[in-house]
C-alpha cells in the first residue's frame, strides 16, 4: 500500500523528470534555430527568449539575423531588442552603441525617447571608481547632459539629473584627493606650495563642494606648515597669506570640527607676525 510520503516523492520525481525533459527540449531547439537557415525562425525563437529574460541566447540568434533584416519592418523591433539586451546583460559599451544607433535610425519612433536614456545611462555605468583616470566619467556627463537638454520634459529627467549628480561627485572627489595627496605624501615629499594651488583650483572649480570644508582648512593647514617652515626672507609674507586663508575659513566655517585647530594655527601665526612687524 502507498503511503502519502511515497506518493509525495514520486510526484516530485516525476516533476523533476518533466523540468528535465522541458529544458533539454528548450535547449535542442535552440540548438536547432542556431543551426538553421531559416531567418523566421530565428526572430521567432530570439524574440521568445528576449520575452523571457534568457538575452545571452537570444542575442546569440539576434546577431546571426541582423544583417539580413536591414530595411524591413521589422527591423526596428529587432534593433531595439538586441540593443536592450545587451544592456540586461551588462554589455553598456554595446548597449551605448546600439541604442545611439537605434534613436538616428528612428527618431520618431516611441521607444527613441526611453533609449536615448539607456544609451545615456549606459555612459554612466562605465566610469570607474573616482581614484582612477576620469576620462569616461566626463563623456558621461556630457551624454546625460545632452539627453537633459533634448528632453527637458522627460519621465526619466530626475534620473538623470540624479545620475549627473553622482558623475560630478567623482570628479570632485578625485581633484580633492589629488590636492590633499600633495599635502599628505609624507614628512619628505610634501609639496605645500602644490597643495595650496590645488586647493585653489578645487575651491574655483567646484563652489558648492561636499569637500568644501576640508579642502579649506587642509589649504589653511598647508599654508600654516609653509609659513613656519620658510627661508627667513619668505616667511613674513607667507605668514600673512595663511592668515588670510584663516580668516576665510573661519567667515565661511565658524562651527566647523577643524576650528579648534584652525584656531590654534593662527593664534601660533598672529604672534609671529608680531614679531615681525616689531622687527619693523
Amino acid at each position: 500500500m502507498l503511503t502519502f510520503a511515497s506518493c509525495l516523492k514520486s510526484m516530485k520525481r516525476l516533476i523533476y523528470i518533466f523540468i528535465i525533459a522541458i529544458t533539454f527540449s528548450s535547449c535542442s531547439e535552440f540548438q536547432k534555430a542556431i543551426k538553421s537557415e531559416d531567418v523566421a525562425l530565428k526572430f521567432k525563437m530570439g524574440t521568445e527568449l528576449y520575452d523571457t529574460g534568457k538575452y545571452r541566447k537570444a542575442l546569440r540568434l539576434f546577431e546571426q539575423i541582423a544583417p539580413k533584416y536591414r530595411g524591413k519592418p521589422q527591423a526596428q523591433k529587432l534593433m531595439f531588442m538586441k540593443a536592450m539586451a545587451h544592456y540586461n546583460v551588462g554589455d553598456y559599451y554595446t548597449s551605448n552603441y546600439e541604442m545611439e544607433r537605434f534613436v538616428n535610425s528612428y527618431p520618431e519612433s516611441e521607444k527613441a525617447e526611453e533609449l536615448a536614456f539607456l544609451a545615456a545611462k549606459s555612459y554612466y555605468h562605465l566610469p570607474p571608481v573616482y581614484s582612477k583616470e576620469q576620462k569616461e566619467t566626463v563623456e558621461a556627463i556630457e551624454k546625460v547632459q545632452t539627453f537633459i537638454n533634448t528632453y527637458p520634459n522627460s519621465s526619466y529627467l530626475a534620473e538623470a539629473n540624479q545620475m549627473v549628480k553622482e558623475l560630478d561627485f567623482k570628479l570632485e572627489k578625485k581633484a580633492y584627493e589629488i590636492a590633499k595627496q600633495y599635502h599628505t605624501l609624507g614628512p619628505h615629499n610634501r609639496d605645500f606650495e602644490a597643495a595650496i594651488k590645488a586647493f585653489d583650483n578645487f575651491i574655483l572649480d567646484y563652489p558648492g563642494a561636499t569637500f568644501k570644508e576640508e579642502a579649506m582648512f587642509y589649504r589653511l593647514d598647508s599654508a600654516y606648515k609653509l609659513a613656519i617652515n620658510s627661508v627667513e626672507y619668505k616667511k613674513e609674507e607667507r605668514i600673512k597669506n595663511a592668515i588670510s586663508f584663516y580668516d576665510t575659513f573661519k567667515r565661511r566655517f565658524a562651527d566647523s570640527e577643524f576650528i579648534a585647530e584652525a584656531d590654534k594655527m593662527n593664534t601660533e601665526l598672529k604672534e609671529l607676525q608680531i614679531q615681525y612687524e616689531n622687527k619693523g
